[in-house]
């Protein structure tokens, strides 16, 4: 799965109410908004949990991060959907058979508005590589 600079990778993913309550849980991260709902009966999403959305493309391909930048723009809400989009800013293989990546990635709700953007960077290790 080589990846191209340039190259963007898109996904979305619905934040829920039960999402919220199971990262507050996990998180211990029990600020009033996450845990009490606005008048809409909406739940503040944790920032830490919208930026799990860039994740997924470490995930995919096996990137073990060095580094996470995340700028936080505006709440997300329970029932947003958030669009992710990855743009791949360095993919170069080396000698030791590794692969450095760099991305830059925005991330935008439903209604087109920004929520948050940043860059991560790391490498890709050959799947002999990687131990369990």
């Amino acid at each position: 799965m080589a990846l191209r600079v340039g190259e963007k990778i898109t996904f979305e993913c619905t934040f829920t109410i039960e999402d919220v309550e199971l990262f507050t849980k996990l998180s211990k991260d029990e600020g009033v908004h996450h845990i009490t709902p606005d008048e809409q009966g909406r739940f503040v999403v944790q920032g830490l949990l919208t930026a799990t959305l860039p994740t997924k493309v470490g995930g995919d391909y096996n990137v073990l991060a060095r580094k996470m930048n995340f700028e936080f723009i505006r709440p997300v809400f329970s029932e947003d959907t958030i669009r992710c989009d990855v743009i791949i800013e360095q993919y170069e293989p080396d000698e030791k058979n590794r692969t450095a990546i760099t991305t830059t990635f925005t991330c935008t709700n439903q209604l087109d508005k920004e929520v948050f953007k940043g860059s991560f960077s790391g490498t890709i290790l050959q799947k002999a590589e990687v131990s369990k």
